[in-house]
């Protein structure tokens, strides 16, 4: 994968984490700075971190499914883009506040965040990624995660709690373009 496609891909993930860090600034008028570093340290090592693991679990078994990885990346990007995007249109605004300054809400909505990061991890194991560029990965994807929360937390009272599920609907359709371009060029190959 390219740089660019890293970054898209980083992009995409870190949707989740813009949806909830909105809801959450909306609801927090001041966020003093160390809480505001663990709420992004806590959503970026969660999203590196799965998408780590997926990649360990896809390494496990990418050997038994050389013929057929590029059609499971495909299915699990569009898998989880789809379901991004369907949930865009089905997530209603609701009064509900994400209180991030709560460590064990932050735990949960850093794991809640970050699952699609394993099946994303699965699939860049597909793509025979080595460590050291999985490594390179794992640091973008996180960096970009913290800067979406930190948009998120500063523009939550600005933007108001509705944009969650058009964040949603922007992250599934990069993943599902990503999938798209992995079908693509596999099959052409």
């Amino acid at each position: 994968m390219s740089f660019l496609e890293i970054v898209l891909l980083a992009v995409g993930l870190s949707f989740d984490t813009l949806a909830v860090s909105l809801a959450g600034g909306a609801c927090i008028s001041k966020i003093d700075f160390w809480r505001r570093v663990k709420i992004l340290i806590s959503f970026a090592l969660f999203q590196a971190g799965f998408t780590f693991v997926g990649w360990g679990l896809g390494s496990s078994v990418s050997q038994y499914i050389d013929k057929y990885d590029h059609w499971v990346a495909f299915i699990l990007l569009a898998y989880i883009g789809g379901k991004m995007v369907i949930d865009s249109f089905r997530s209603s605004c609701n009064e509900d506040s994400v209180d991030l300054l709560n460590t064990k809400k932050l735990v949960l909505a850093s794991i809640a965040t970050s699952i699609d990061a394993l099946a994303v991890g699965i699939s860049l194991s597909m793509l025979q990624m080595s460590l050291s560029r999985i490594l390179y990965s794992l640091l973008i994807i996180g960096f970009i995660t913290a800067l979406a929360s930190e948009i998120g937390l500063r523009g939550g009272a600005k933007l108001g709690k509705c944009i969650g599920p058009k964040s949603n609907l922007i992250g599934g359709i990069i993943l599902l373009a990503i999938g798209i371009k992995i079908l693509i060029e596999h099959l052409v190959v």
